[in-house]
């Protein structure tokens, strides 16, 4: 028997789709049994799991929320995290570690590769970067994720917003000047299941450090609110006219990205992994709501 991918994360998008896709190869942790808050929960998941590969899902992702409560993004985003990536240091096991557009300001103009520089806007972005720093720092056999725009067919997210909200007005306004790669937890979590397989084949020094994986292509909240109605009228939905609206506009506690593209030829060529095209994985994803 193969030992497991351990995931943390609980029930969230992602872990969740990892646990969908990897079956009885992965095993999902979170709170109340596996909780960054509680140090001693990290290492009797870990020795309990006795994972060949840990897949960091868990995080604090509340980023209005984070500007008020700096210290729980840091425990969650920083310091779990790190211990995290010491217990694999340790037991000499890969680590993959999820991250995010947001570490990056937005205003390079095109996309963001790997080597650029980081300039946060807000404390999620920035607890988030320093996870990023703690993780590689103590372990050298760590994979950096960075990800975007992530939403699944349940939990809360984009799509599942704009359905909800969709169905009771018959107007919204929705931000059209900020760019992104949405990504659908589905894509990624194929995309991180791809890596493992390499990984077991035996780590090479390629390996780590910071990739970006994100879906194919690019939109805006606004290009993404009308191809989720788009595609949810197949189904009979009621289809509310979409307001595009500036940033200006809809004011918000934290400061977000305008343009946070992620070029994603790194992972390409290094793990000969490419996430779909937004729109079909897009479509696949109201598919799944509205066959539940």
């Amino acid at each position: 028997m193969i030992e497991p991918i351990l995931v943390t994360g609980g029930t969230g998008q992602v872990a969740s789709a990892l646990g969908a896709a990897g079956g009885d190869g992965v095993r999902v942790v979170g709170r109340p049994a596996f909780d960054f808050d509680r140090p001693e929960s990290i290492v009797a998941s870990f020795r309990e799991a006795a994972p060949t590969l840990v897949v960091n899902a868990a995080a604090y992702t509340a980023v209005d929320a984070a500007e008020d409560a700096a210290e729980a993004a840091y425990r969650a985003n920083r310091d779990g995290p790190g211990a995290l990536a010491r217990q694999c240091a340790a037991a000499g096991v890969p680590l993959i570690h999820i991250s995010t557009d947001y570490v990056f300001d937005g205003a390079k103009g095109a996309p963001y590769v790997e080597s650029d520089p980081t300039a946060p806007t807000g404390v999620y972005g920035a607890s988030k970067l320093a996870g990023e720093q703690e993780v590689l720092a103590a372990w050298a056999r760590t994979v950096v994720l960075r990800t975007s725009w992530v939403y699944a067919p349940s939990g809360k997210n984009f799509v599942r917003t704009m359905l909800r909200v969709g169905a009771d007005r018959d107007r919204l306004r929705v931000v059209a000047d900020q760019r992104g790669c949405p990504t659908t937890a589905a894509d990624l979590a194929d995309a991180i299941l791809a890596i493992s397989a390499r990984l077991r084949e035996g780590w090479r020094d390629e390996y780590a450090g910071v990739f970006h994986a994100a879906g194919s292509g690019e939109t805006t909240w606004h290009g993404l609110a009308v191809a989720t109605f788009e595609e949810a009228a197949r189904f009979g939905a009621r289809v509310p006219a979409v307001e595009a609206i500036t940033t200006a506009d809809y004011p918000t506690k934290a400061k977000r990205p305008a343009d946070s593209r992620l070029d994603c030829g790194k992972l390409t060529s290094v793990f000969g992994v490419r996430l779909p095209v937004w729109r079909a994985s897009l479509a696949r994803t109201i598919d799944t709501v509205f066959a539940g």
